[in-house]
């Protein structure tokens, strides 16, 4: 399953707003009035299919099992100007960074980029009036009445650009892409020069055989110094990293390196500090890697007591033998749990601009 920087998860989605209820016909029959006006109730109108972004699910893959979604119909009008009950809207929920499209002429009519945000994909329609409102002087016994309008029927493109849970940050070569390859099922490619990596690649980690629990993984190209002034590749893709909730930092233990590890540490927190400060802020695991072909003990006793001073989380392993990696991967479930289950506070940058036109207008009836 190989993904990259277009990982696009899509459903091809059926939604129908609910039908308006029918207006009645009806006349008031009451013991001494023999000539009673109409009285014939409206009808109620069918409920909107709404979508709502939740940080709670990463991939549309319980709307490609479940692609059909009805609102609820208004209720008929009833005599003694009696108007039914307006239909229940349906709240549907998608996950972060889905998009909407109409499925047949392509047009976007959302794209979702905060927690809760709600948008209404499909309008129910208007009850119809009861005979009540046809009656006039010359007209005073009208049986005519209207039918409900049919709610919006519209077939829906979901497109959903993976935003990953952890992103894997380091040099060229610190073993990303072989890590990514270990806990997921991520064919990235793999070789020992410099930016193997040409684009970010998403792969989904699995805490049980069950999938009940993942989290997604990004592998970002590497950075080099000066990679957010824009050397190297890392600048096109340091955005990426800014929307990832935990960060690994890999850091290559090998001989052949010439960085030394906390030099190596460093360099890569100074690019993405200026980037944006954000990213400092962002739960971390520093990860030793390549355990299984460093001969130098200096180099990782000087990490682990840089982490140990800086109170720094440091994990080792080697992506080859697979030491290291259960504790790895647990450890950086619990973070993103945590990440997930903290209160989020929207960013305004993130917010939709409010003196655009109204995305409601998009799909009226």
């Amino acid at each position: 399953m190989v993904h990259s920087s277009k990982f696009i998860d899509e459903a091809k989605v059926y939604v129908h707003g609910g039908d308006g209820g029918n207006g009645c016909s009806a006349f008031r029959r009451e013991k001494f009035v023999p000539r009673g006006g109409p009285s014939g109730g409206d009808g109620g109108r069918g409920g909107d299919v709404i979508f709502e972004a939740s940080r709670h699910y990463n991939t549309l893959f319980h709307l490609r099992m479940n692609p059909e979604h009805t609102a609820d119909r208004g209720r008929h009008g009833e005599g003694s100007n009696r108007t039914g009950r307006n239909g229940d809207s349906l709240v549907v929920k998608v996950p972060l960074g889905t998009v909407v499209f109409d499925w047949y002429t392509g047009e976007q009519f959302h794209d979702f980029t905060y927690d809760g945000e709600q948008f209404v994909v499909a309008r129910g329609g208007r009850g119809g009036r009861g005979n009540q409102h046809f009656a006039t002087p010359t007209h005073q016994a009208p049986t005519e009445k209207e039918d409900g309008i049919p709610g919006q029927k519209l077939t829906l493109r979901l497109e959903m650009k993976l935003l990953a849970d952890v992103g894997l940050v380091g040099f060229p070569n610190a073993g990303k892409s072989t890590l990514i390859s270990r806990l997921s099922a991520a064919k990235p490619e793999i070789a020992p020069y410099p930016f193997t990596t040409k684009e970010p690649v998403l792969g989904v980690v699995s805490m049980d055989e069950f999938g009940r629990e993942t989290f997604i993984m990004a592998d970002i190209p590497g950075l080099i110094e000066g990679a957010s002034e824009g050397h190297g590749l890392g600048i096109t893709f340091l955005r990426h990293v800014e929307r990832t909730r935990v960060l690994l930092h890999l850091i290559d233990l090998s001989d052949f390196n010439e960085v030394r590890p906390v030099e190596a540490y460093h360099i890569i927190q100074n690019e993405l500090a200026s980037f944006s400060e954000k990213l400092l802020d962002k739960p971390q695991i520093v990860v030793a890697t390549k355990l299984d072909s460093f001969q130098d003990p200096t180099r990782l006793e000087e990490l682990q007591a840089f982490c140990e001073e800086k109170g720094l989380p440091l994990h080792s392993i080697s992506a080859i033998t697979g030491q290291g990696l259960k504790n790895l991967q647990r450890d950086t479930w619990a973070l993103v749990k945590a990440a997930l289950d903290a209160p989020q506070v929207n960013d305004p940058d993130d917010e939709p601009d409010t003196d655009q036109d109204d995305p409601e207008s998009l799909l009226q009836l």
